[in-house]
């Protein structure tokens, strides 16, 4: 049994808008999601003992989010991750996108599908989110319809992604949550035992673009095929973290991506997919300046992400899956977060 409640989250400035929050309970989970960036403000979840913990970081207010931050808990898009330069072309037509990540585009440019009140719909067991973004929208050809559907069944928060658009365009769109299973505001994430189900990932330029390469994970750092404690593991290979496509099964039905369990808490989080990677991230750019939920602070790697999504650049790197959409065609992907305790 799962309800689904509706509230005020805060009003925007300028009478630019109301923002309001939807809380889906399960037996399982509580999650908080608002319709500024379809973005989960709060995940609670119980321990072994039975302690429920919020294991999201983020903010309790509105104002938080309006702030430069690193897309806590946000829907991102058009195109999740980096495009090289912030050009690409399609039948022959350079597009340009603003640059906002040292040379790259990142995660939809200035004003993307995060920074934006989507228009919500009750669901007896979750809430869907729509918009439509513009033609021209931060420089992507064509109008975009999207739908981004949150589902709750007992312990499994599922997130579907539905996408038309009336040009060819790039689509990919994945959520940006940081997580940490000891509960948010705890220091780090070192204690973590991490898995990811790739045998391959994107080796990539100090731009943070890949270089073209798929590369084995067999003999590096990037080996987490087996279960590693992320402290240990870091410290091992030297290694200042982690912010790379791990490169997963390609089928397009849903299938295992990663694992992660605290041993301190007894918390698992797995993450199954229809999409053919996951970008794992560390919070490496995290530095303690944002100032979070019960007066939480977020130093370096005190949050790590699962962003199921597209390969990254994949528009400028014909031999990566294709994430080019066009006319007549959906884009339709889920990602299935699971909690449990062992």
């Amino acid at each position: 049994m799962v309800s689904v409640t509706r509230a005020v989250f805060g009003d925007l400035p300028s009478g630019a808008g109301t923002v309001e929050k939807f809380q889906l309970q399960s037996d399982v989970l509580k999650v908080d999601i608002i319709s500024w960036g379809c973005t989960i403000t709060a995940l609670e979840v119980k321990d072994r003992q039975g302690r429920a913990s919020d294991v999201v970081l983020g903010f309790a207010e509105l104002e938080g989010y309006l702030q430069k931050q690193p897309y806590f808990g946000a829907v991102v898009g058009r195109v999740a991750n980096r495009i090289a330069k912030g050009t690409f072309t399609v039948d022959g037509k350079e597009y340009k996108l603003a640059v906002n990540n040292g040379p790259n585009s990142l995660h939809g440019g200035v004003r993307g599908f995060d920074k934006v009140v989507w228009t919500p719909q009750v669901l007896s067991n979750g809430v869907q989110f729509s918009r439509i973004s513009p033609d021209g929208e931060e420089g992507y050809p064509g109008e975009l319809k999207v739908w981004v559907t949150y589902t709750l069944d007992g312990g499994e928060l599922m997130v579907n992604y539905r996408a038309q658009a009336s040009q060819t365009t790039p689509v990919n769109l994945t959520n940006h949550s940081y997580f940490n299973l000891a509960g948010q505001g705890s220091p780090n994430i070192y204690d973590h035992e991490v898995t990811i189900e790739a045998d391959a990932f994107l080796p990539v330029d100090e731009t943070l673009i890949p270089t073209g390469e798929v590369a084995p994970v067999q003999g590096t750092a990037f080996d987490l095929r087996k279960p590693v404690e992320l402290g240990k593991h870091l410290q091992e290979f030297r290694i200042h973290g982690f912010d790379h496509n791990f490169c997963l099964k390609g089928s397009k039905d849903k299938h295992f991506c990663a694992r992660v369990h605290h041993a301190g808490s007894g918390r698992v989080l797995e993450v199954y997919t229809t999409q053919p990677g996951v970008q794992f991230y560390t919070g490496n750019f995290l530095d303690g300046t944002l100032k979070g939920k019960s007066g939480a602070v977020y130093p370096k790697h005190s949050g790590f992400c699962l962003e199921t999504q597209s390969w990254p650049d994949a528009v400028n790197q014909p031999h990566f899956p294709p994430v080019l959409l066009r006319p007549g065609e959906e884009y339709d992907h889920t990602t299935w977060f699971k909690f449990s305790v062992a």
